[in-house]
C-alpha cells in the first residue's frame, strides 16, 4: 500500500522540467524526492563523485587498522586506554562531519 495518496500535479516550462531533472539527477533522487525535500525546507546537496567515495572507504579502514592497534596494544598495557577513547570518538565525529558536509540534506530557510 501505497504511503502517499495525494497526487499533485505541476505544470512546468521546458527550462524549468530540465532544471528539475538535473537537480535530481545530481543529488542522486528522484524528482519527487526532490520535492519532497524542498518542500521540508532541506536543499539536498550534489551526489559526491567516485574520488569522495574512496576517501571514506580510506577513512573507514584506517579507523579500523586504528582500533586494531589499541586493542592489541591495551590487551599489552601500553596504551592510555581514555586517550585512546578520546580520539576513537573524535575519528567517528570526523566522519560525521564528513557526511554532514558532503552527503545530507542541508535545512535551508524557508
Amino acid at each position: 500500500m501505497r504511503t502517499r495518496e495525494i497526487k499533485k500535479q505541476v505544470r512546468l516550462n521546458e527550462e524549468e522540467s530540465k532544471l528539475l531533472s538535473q537537480r535530481a539527477y545530481n543529488a542522486g533522487l528522484t524528482e519527487s524526492d526532490l520535492l519532497r525535500f524542498l518542500i521540508r525546507g532541506y536543499e539536498p546537496r550534489e551526489k559526491p563523485d567516485d574520488k569522495f567515495y574512496e576517501s571514506i572507504k580510506q577513512l573507514r579502514l584506517f579507523g579500523i587498522n586504528l582500533n586494531q592497534i589499541a586493542r592489541k596494544a591495551n590487551s599489552i598495557n601500553h596504551i592510555d586506554k581514555d586517550l585512546f577513547v578520546r580520539e576513537s570518538e573524535n575519528w567517528h565525529k570526523f566522519v560525521e562531519q564528513i557526511k554532514d558536509e558532503f552527503l545530507r540534506p542541508k535545512k535551508t530557510d524557508i
